[in-house]
């Protein structure tokens, strides 16, 4: 047995009669038979079962024959070889018998060539110069060619066709080098109208020396496992693709750019207007089918760029009845059109080991449609668009440039692009119904129109952020007050959507409310605070609801008196102010900070500032200064350096502003009021001490009389002369020294009447035979209005009435 492992090749000579006339010494080693013993016997005594056809010994002299067959040891055993018979003949050409060679099959070289012969892989060998020196049946097939047809020619020149330049390429670089190399590489087999993926590995094949004689390489058709990664790398692409903005015209088209051209040539969103506009989409029509559907394409991209739909620009498109789409979006449910069938005019092109499996088609689908061919497109696929059971609209797949077919994985992945468009394009509809929703909410609360006013040239802006985030609840609000003076509000809710745009409303109010009662600026932030706190455990929750957002706002609210150039602010927590001088000077207001609303217990700091005439005040949010590219101060330092006092319009200064603070992506709104201080004419501002004493009534009346005249007011005496009167005596009787009347001559005709007591009057209604009680419903109903406001040292009753035609300052 040992001689056995030794030997590599049996010869022995088998005459026409078939017995063994000649035996080599390997046939010895190999089977143990010597020569003596094996000369004369038939050829089929060394064979362990019968001969098979054309062996020698059972037809005498046939052809040349090779198979495996077992053979008999001289100890009894088996030995399995390959073994090959070849005629012999003389010179005339008579038969001498056969030459027959043993090769042991366990010998590698034997195993070797069957094997890579019979490899389902396709393997080859080339020289240097890419010529074929073989080829296993594998690679016949893959190349539609026989071993005898391919020796001896270059790859190249033989197959230009298949000229993958990566895979030639590479294999000339084995070549050079003599490293190995691994690509994948995508090209159609002859015949095949389907692009097939490989995986082919390369290596050099070296001589006794080391030297690369040629190179050899393996590739097996990976197409099911390759494309499968091409829909997954899809499918990842779309998740980070898709979605991306809160845009339902920007997730449409993020759904056709993805897809094309690594799924589709040809990819079309047609939406309801209703989706478009943020609405709920209509209810599906029962006679869908029978009826036309109006949609808008809101997104069309093309493998050519020449067809593509611009973007913000939505087309009307209608679906006829009784169409795919019609029926697709009437039954919910997705169709394949093909326009060949398999054995009847055509074959699908799905390739080797991706044929049509009906299992994995859905009921329905594919759909015979030779008119798609008609159009030039070798399949479609069209998706009803659905997201939480609401149709939307509908999407179409088609390829064209591309000859293969859709697959029944194809219309998997599909139905997974358009669900995960359809639930981003629901969420941006949403998300646009509720931020036009808080827009209008906040725009109905915020300042429409400024007042008319003369002691501030005013001029505001208000830009929400943009459409990739929730209103905000910024705002602001311009409030004239008595005595020519005007309040200047800003103000920013925590939070952003509709909770904030309400509570943003309801702050606004009890500021306009609070300053109608002519607080100082401290003490209106603290009722107003008070006031954030009872709003905050309105919305705490009463049972297992979370609350709907927190509650909190800073405010600034500041009062400017042009009569004495007086600017009174006070903050909670909001950015201060910016004073820029008619000098240039430019500064933040000298004013300390209190804490936001809605803490609670902490007090409120008015600062007051005597402002040069011609000062320009800027009051904002934080949304202007603050961003992603810079902190607060940093866009404080910019709302400085762009401030210019020297602008002629404060209109135009606030576009100037908005241009250079904003950037295109804002996360959070802004807002900004920008004021320019004028100061009263000191001659338009008249003031009397009165002594208490009824008497000096009539000494009022006649100062009063002689300034209406020095400004040229008679018209407005008769009235003028009553209120102050009433005033002057209700001061005198019920108020405490010192009383002081002033005039103030400003777009209407101020009267005021001061006194040190705090307690305050209050209209009443006379009965018929009352002596008194009237003074005050005589004002009301004479002036344009009339009120109280407390000072530091008592009250001030005020009243206006309407000039005819006021003269300039």
């Amino acid at each position: 047995m040992a001689g056995r492992q030794d030997a590599r090749t049996a010869a022995l000579v088998v005459g026409p009669d078939g017995v063994v006339s000649g035996w080599s010494e390997s046939g010895q080693l190999l089977l143990g038979w010597t020569a003596e013993d094996a000369v004369g016997r038939p050829v089929t005594d060394l064979l362990a079962a019968p001969p098979p056809p054309g062996f020698p010994g059972s037809y005498g002299s046939g052809p040349d024959h090779t198979g495996l067959m077992p053979l008999r040891h001289r100890d009894g055993s088996t030995v399995d070889a390959l073994v090959s018979a070849h005629p012999l003949f003389d010179a005339d050409g008579r038969a001498l018998g056969h030459a027959v060679t043993v090769h042991r099959w366990e010998r590698r070289p034997v195993i070797a060539d069957l094997a890579f012969e019979q490899c389902p892989f396709a393997l080859g060998v080339y020289d240097p110069d890419l010529r074929f020196l073989w080829v296993n049946a594998s690679a016949c097939r893959v190349m539609a060619h026989s071993e005898e047809q391919v020796l001896g020619e270059k790859y190249r020149e033989l197959f230009p066709e298949l000229d993958d330049k990566a895979y030639t390429n590479q294999l000339s670089e084995v070549a050079r080098t003599g490293e190995p190399a691994r690509l994948i590489t995508v090209f159609r087999p002859l015949g095949s109208d389907y692009a097939n993926a490989w995986a082919t590995s390369m290596w050099p094949v070296r001589d006794a020396e080391g030297r690369v004689r040629a190179v050899a390489n393996w590739g097996f058709d990976m197409s099911a496992e390759y494309w499968a990664r091409q829909r997954l790398l899809i499918l990842n692409e779309a998740s980070g693709g898709i979605g991306r903005t809160l845009d339902v015209l920007g997730t449409a088209q993020e759904l056709a750019t993805t897809t094309v051209p690594g799924f589709a040539d040809l990819v079309t969103v047609d939406l309801f207007d209703e989706v478009l506009r943020g609405e709920e989409p209509p209810l599906p029509s029962a006679s869908a089918t029978g009826e036309a559907i109006a949609l808008s394409r809101a997104a069309e991209h093309s493998a050519k760029s020449d067809t593509d739909r611009a973007p913000g620009h939505p087309m009307p498109v209608s679906h006829a009845p009784g169409s795919v789409a019609t029926r697709c979006m009437a039954t919910g449910r997705s169709t394949v059109q093909l326009p060949a069938e398999p054995g009847h005019g055509g074959e699908w092109a799905f390739g080797p080991g991706l044929a049509a499996d009906p299992a994995h088609w859905p009921p329905g689908n594919p759909v015979i449609d030779e008119s798609i061919a008609a159009d030039g497109l070798t399949g479609r696929i069209t998706v009803p668009l659905r997201a939480r059971g609401a149709l939307l609209g509908v999407v179409v797949f088609s390829r064209s440039d591309r000859p293969e077919a859709f697959t029944a994985d194809d219309l998997i992945l599909a139905e997974e692009l358009t669900a995960k468009a359809a639930v981003s394009i629901d969420n941006a509809r949403r998300y646009s119904r509720e931020r036009t929703t808080a827009l209008t909410l906040q725009r109905s609360l915020l300042l429409q129109q400024l007042p008319s006013q003369e002691a501030l040239e005013v001029a505001s802006r208000y830009l929400p952020a943009g459409t990739g985030a929730e209103v905000g609840g910024d705002w602001f609000d311009v409030i004239p007050l008595s005595g020519a003076r005007v309040a200047l509000v800003v103000g920013d809710v925590v939070g952003h959507g509709l909770h904030a745009s309400a509570s943003m409303g309801r702050l606004r109010t009890a500021v306009r409310t609070l300053a109608d009662v002519d607080l100082p600026p401290d003490e209106l932030l603290t009722h107003l605070d008070d006031l954030v706190i009872h709003l905050a455990s309105d919305v705490q929750p009463a049972g297992h609801f979370q609350p709907t957002g927190e509650f909190g706002a800073t405010c600034l609210y500041t009062v400017y008196d042009p009569v004495s150039r007086r600017f009174t602010l006070a903050s909670a927590g909001h950015p201060l102010p910016l004073i820029i001088s008619p000098d240039g000077t430019r500064t933040p207001a000298p004013a300390q900070p209190g804490p936001p609303l809605g803490i609670g217990g902490l007090p409120f700091e008015a600062t007051e500032l005597e402002l040069p005439e011609g000062s320009l005040l800027a009051l904002y949010t934080d949304g202007l200064v603050a961003s992603r590219e810079r902190d607060v101060d940093q866009g404080i330092a910019e709302l400085l350096r762009v401030l210019n006092h020297s602008a002629t319009s404060v209109e135009g200064l606030c576009d100037t502003v908005m241009d250079a603070m904003l950037p295109e992506r804002r996360t959070d709104d802004a807002a900004l009021l920008l004021a320019r201080t004028h100061a009263l004419d000191p001659q338009h501002v008249a003031d009397w001490d009165v002594v208490p004493d009824p008497a000096q009534v009539s000494r009022a009346r006649e100062f009063t009389l002689d300034q209406l005249e020095a400004w040229g007011l008679e018209e407005a005496s008769f009235v003028t002369e009553l209120v102050v009167s009433e005033l002057v005596t209700n001061a005198i009787r019920y108020g405490e020294p010192p009383v002081r009347l002033r005039l103030i001559r400003d777009s209407s005709l101020i009267c005021e009447v001061s006194d040190a007591s705090n307690t305050a009057p209050h209209l009443r209604r006379a009965r018929a035979f009352d002596e008194g009680g009237r003074g005050l419903l005589l004002v009301a109903q004479l002036t344009q209005g009339w009120g109280t406001r407390h000072t530091t040292d008592g009250k001030t009753i005020w009243c206006a009435q309407a000039l005819a035609e006021p003269e300039p300052r």
